[in-house]
């Protein structure tokens, strides 16, 4: 018999993802019999080096609704750039829905200043310094989907000269 490889690579990759559940919530569904009960999962996945995702998942009970998620927040991975003192290069807004959000970069040290579900995404997207505030909604989900539109919405100074066709020292003067 011939030796196979074991698919070690799916492990490697699974491995430094980093998962935290915002919210799990009982939902019910009226049908003709009566109320049926689900949960519903919102989840954060991260890499803390610039990747994130948000996912939600649905199901009758709470551990089959967070394997939905965090599959479902894999399939919704954002790739942002970070500064070298991890931090964003610019301000943005981000929308989704009526939650609007803000993010401004910050100064080296002042640490993740931003609550709810913000936080959690802006902690496993691996930026360290940076202000952030919630506008409009409470929405957990909202929120979190929000600042993914916000961190997508991102782009380096050498992309930014690139399409300009100019070199990356024009750009200051």
């Amino acid at each position: 018999m011939a030796n196979k490889k074991k698919n070690t690579r799916n492990k490697e990759q699974d491995s430094n993802w980093e998962e935290r559940v915002v919210q799990v919530r009982r939902v019910t569904k009226v049908v003709k019999g009566g109320k049926k009960l689900s949960f519903r999962a919102i989840l954060v996945v991260g890499d803390e080096k610039g990747q994130v995702g948000v996912g939600i998942g649905k199901a009758s009970d709470v551990i089959g609704a967070v394997k939905k998620a965090v599959t479902d927040a894999k399939k919704h991975i954002i790739t942002i750039p970070l500064t070298r003192f991890d931090s964003i290069p610019h301000p943005i807004n981000g929308w989704s829905g009526a939650a609007k959000i803000i993010m401004r970069p910050s100064a080296q040290g002042s640490g993740v200043i931003a609550g709810g579900s913000i936080r959690t995404v802006l902690e496993l997207a691996g930026v360290k310094n940076i202000l952030a505030k919630q506008l409009g909604s409470s929405n957990p989900l909202n929120n979190a989907r929000a600042t993914l539109d916000g961190l997508s919405k991102l782009r380096t100074f050498q992309e930014v000269a690139q399409e300009r066709n100019l070199v990356i020292e024009n750009l200051y003067s």
